[in-house]
């Protein structure tokens, strides 16, 4: 029997999770960052679940997601009532999960092509 390789063209995804990084497609990424199906933000300025504020937020509003997949980790960790609410408030859903659950997630909703966004925190 042949193997062969297949790789989606039309979305990026996650192709593997590990304590100190994340690769996407064949990219590692070794610091948080906001992933959508077509472009992965870098420096996301997020190290700690405590650093989600406004100004962290913005650039994943910008994305305008139906729903944000949020890995904190290596472990789950819920943010604040606030940060929650501010998502929910317009009408985002979120969904919080350690990081190999998220980009699990993440790779099934995008094939869906659902309006996903991925935000992953790293140390």
């Amino acid at each position: 029997m042949q193997l062969s390789l297949n790789r989606p063209g039309e979305y990026l995804f996650v192709r593997k999770v590990a304590a100190e990084a994340v690769t996407v497609v064949d990219r590692d990424f070794a610091g948080s960052f906001i992933l959508a199906p077509d472009r992965a933000i870098e420096g996301w300025p997020v190290r700690t679940v405590s650093d989600i504020d406004e100004t962290a937020i913005a650039p994943i509003l910008e994305l305008k997601p139906a729903v944000l997949i949020l890995g904190t980790g290596p472990r789950i960790v819920f943010p604040a009532q606030s940060v929650l609410a501010e998502f929910l408030g317009r009408g985002i859903g979120i969904e919080v999960m350690d990081n190999a659950a998220a980009a699990r997630t993440f790779n099934v909703l995008v094939s869906e092509s659902r309006k996903v966004v991925a935000a992953f925190i790293l140390p």
